[in-house]
């Protein structure tokens, strides 16, 4: 595939290492190259069959509108958007392209994902819940997008909302944690990413997986198919 990499951070720079060792050909282009998505034009993209996007919130949403608009198959590792879902799904669909999106691409997370949902059930019994997360500082949003998705499975399967605490020290690469107590004791649900390759890895067979396919996709719904 030939694909085209937004962000030159230290995910993205990763993600187009990890698709160069998978066989692709990738361009990776950093804000500087694209500032407002300037340089995202139909005639710039038609020589790429998808494009992964991890740059910033700020730029996301223009990177979005240009590449869809264009009908580009897009896999979206940047969060900080989720308040414009329902416009980008509209416009996914209207342009009969491919979008799949993500807080987290590890494959582990998305498996944490699902032991914490089995877990909330022991909210009901006298248990009270919080979600800690940590990032680098550099990070620029907070709570990070994980850990909200991680909220939002745990309040769809328990009816209770969790409060979110979120710490942004050193090079944290990120780590969330769900502590369930109890007055008898604590269940304590921890993930750690010891690096960014599982981000990477998880991406760019995203890319893979997404190739043909139309539709706007949460990587937690597919990521056992891949």
């Amino acid at each position: 595939m030939n694909l085209l990499i937004l962000g030159r951070g230290k995910t993205g720079t990763l993600v187009a290492e990890v698709a160069r060792e998978r066989g692709h050909e990738i361009v990776q282009m950093g804000g500087v190259d694209n500032p407002h998505a300037a340089a995202l034009t139909a005639e710039r993209l038609a020589g790429f069959d998808s494009v992964i996007d991890f740059t910033t919130p700020q730029a996301v949403l223009e990177n979005m509108n240009a590449c869809v608009g264009a009908g580009k198959n897009m896999v979206v590792g940047t969060t900080g958007w989720y308040g414009d879902l329902d416009r980008m799904r509209r416009l996914v669909e209207d342009k009969r392209t491919g979008l799949l999106y993500g807080p987290n691409f590890s494959l582990s997370i998305n498996l944490f994902f699902e032991v914490a949902r089995t877990a909330a059930g022991i909210l009901q019994h006298q248990y009270l819940g919080q979600i800690f997360e940590r990032h680098h500082a550099q990070k620029k949003d907070a709570p990070s997008g994980t850990a909200l998705t991680l909220q939002k499975v745990i309040r769809e399967a328990s009816g209770t909302e969790l409060e979110v605490i979120s710490f942004r020290e050193g090079d944290v690469v990120g780590m969330h944690e769900l502590v369930l107590d109890s007055r008898n004791d604590t269940i304590y649900l921890c993930h750690d990413s010891k690096s960014r390759r599982g981000f990477a890895e998880g991406a760019v067979r995203a890319a893979e997986w997404l190739a043909g396919k139309q539709g706007f996709f949460e990587f937690k719904e597919v990521w056992r198919g891949m």
